[in-house]
């Protein structure tokens, strides 16, 4: 008991000591140090501190560097830093592009009236407009066989798709760096020039990858041209370094192997969020993930140790391993991150190594062949099943049809990829909508045995804060409807075993005082 304790105490002083730190780096990057002395040599000063006049351009070209010609989409002629706007413009496409080519935006600050080419005291930017993902599966009505969408490209490569926003950002405060403490993110961002014996930056432009969201707009050889929305808006410097931080961390997955799928979902986490709000999503998310190591911790220990089934729902065990692998494959079909991949795969493993456990399965070779052995059950265990088989016998006749149900209609109304999507998709809605319901069986064996200290109490309480934390998110997070709706259902059954767990206690201490009152004489 000392041992696990401590392993315990360890992984939280271990978990403090990293919120501590992470918080540290978080201020170290949001907070720069200005130039004690604005006037001194050792001070760089803003070029916007006089309000020069500026003229913003931007222009598309098939190359980063403009080589082999460029065309002028958007002018600002009288650009103030300080006032934000958002245009929409029509972008004519080159036929190259139009071909699964590439497309890249050369943004520009520079003087009035000069061509920026030739502007010495102009910064530019250059982003991509395109990416190259492979399009999405075409969608078919499996009973009429209608498509979705005709004209669909090949799917074996990837094609070019559009970027339908392009968000602007200038650091309008007038901020005297120091010299000799220059941080190194704004340093790549910042274009100095000698003005006397000082230095001076030139506009730190800013182009947000991060809102640089793929859409599902698909580039053919019809296509001539697309929408793109110029958005422009000041930014803080503290949130100029976070977000470079985050945008070379997200390159950085994508070095790792990550697809640009993968990287876009990433990004829609920071996309129209309040910086402090995202500050507090990760330091609860950082709690949700000590409270799933010690869920898991236990969790193990627990069905690690365990050699009987009393009072367990055996039925109930056998429906989350179900349920975790349609879970997994779903997500699978549905091409999702390795983020949430790769912990549901795991999630699944385990579910399977505790069906093992529960049945008693045993794995043996006898003569070059598998063969499976199922331990036999004790009169405790046999009543337990008594039990979880009446529960299961009602709660049959409220979920299969529900069940069909729901998949006969997807079929009629709804539009799939191969009919092992809809069967997938089907048996997901089921688990989703109604797999609550395969939690009450649990419920009704602790009704009947009028105990619930058979269950892993610990795991189960770790597991029960992040509901909670679940149920806060489930707000204000981008989920479907009936996942949202899984993390409330989870608090009815939590509410339950909390109240069979204090009528458990009640019902003990009265046993125990109806006992101490009979007489030894009796």
């Amino acid at each position: 008991m000392f041992q696990k304790t401590s392993f315990t105490t360890l992984i939280v002083g271990v978990f403090i000591v990293y919120v501590l730190h992470t918080c540290w780096v978080m201020y170290g990057i949001v907070y720069t140090k200005p130039c004690e002395y604005p006037r001194s040599d050792k001070c760089i000063s803003p070029y916007l501190a006089s309000n020069p006049p500026l003229q913003l351009s931007i222009y598309t070209a098939l190359r980063p560097n403009g080589e082999g010609g460029h065309s002028l989409i958007h002018r600002e002629e009288a650009f103030d830093v300080h006032t934000r706007f958002e245009r929409l413009i029509n972008v004519s496409l080159p036929k190259k592009t139009r071909k699964n080519g590439t497309l890249y935006a050369m943004v520009f600050v520079h003087q009035p009236g000069m061509s920026p080419w030739q502007d010495p005291r102009q910064v530019h930017l250059v982003t991509q407009l395109t990416t190259y993902m492979l399009p999405k599966p075409p969608e078919v009505s499996l009973i009429t066989g209608e498509d979705e969408c005709l004209k669909t490209p090949a799917l074996d490569r990837p094609v070019s798709h559009w970027r339908s926003r392009l968000t602007l950002n200038v650091v309008a405060e007038n901020f005297h760096f120091d010299r000799e403490a220059l941080p190194s993110d704004v340093h790549r961002y910042m274009k100095v020039f000698q003005s006397g014996r000082k230095m001076v930056y030139l506009p730190l432009l800013f182009i947000d990858q991060l809102s640089n969201r793929v859409k599902d707009l698909v580039i053919n050889s019809s296509t001539t041209e697309l929408p793109l929305t110029i958005s422009y808006d000041t930014i803080a410097l503290g949130k100029l370094r976070f977000w470079i931080h985050m945008q070379d961390a997200v390159y950085s997955l994508q070095q790792f192997g990550f697809t640009e799928k993968d990287a876009d979902e990433i990004k829609g986490i920071f996309v129209d969020t309040n910086l402090y709000f995202l500050a507090l999503t990760f330091f609860v998310a950082a709690f949700h993930l000590l409270f799933d190591f010690l869920a898991f911790k236990n969790d193990i220990s627990f069905w690690k140790q365990k050699k009987s089934m009393v009072g367990m729902s055996s039925k109930a065990v056998l429906w989350r391993c179900f349920s975790t692998i349609v879970i997994f494959l779903y997500l699978l079909d549905e091409q999702t991150s390795l983020l949430v991949l790769i912990p549901a795969g795991i999630g699944s493993l385990i579910e399977v190594w505790k069906v093992k456990k529960a049945f008693k399965i045993y794995f043996m070779w006898k003569g070059g062949k598998p063969t499976f052995l199922f331990g036999k059950s004790d009169e405790s265990e046999k009543r337990t099943e008594e039990y979880d088989s009446l529960a299961m016998k009602y709660l049959s006749y409220l979920l299969y049809p529900l069940c069909v149900g729901g998949a006969v209609y997807a079929l009629v109304f709804v539009k799939y990829k191969s009919w092992y999507s809809w069967l997938i998709n089907s048996l997901v809605n089921g688990v989703y909508a109604f797999g609550f319901l395969f939690m009450l069986p649990q419920l009704f064996v602790n009704y009947k045995l009028k105990s619930v200290a058979h269950l892993p109490w610990k795991a189960f309480m770790y597991k029960a804060f992040n509901t909670f934390i679940d149920d806060v998110f489930a707000f204000i997070i981008t989920m479907p409807t009936s996942h949202r709706l899984a993390c409330f259902r989870d608090d009815a059954v939590f509410l339950i075993y909390l109240y069979q767990r204090c009528e458990s206690y009640i019902y003990r201490h009265r046993t125990e005082r109806l006992l101490n009152k009979r007489s030894p004489d009796w």
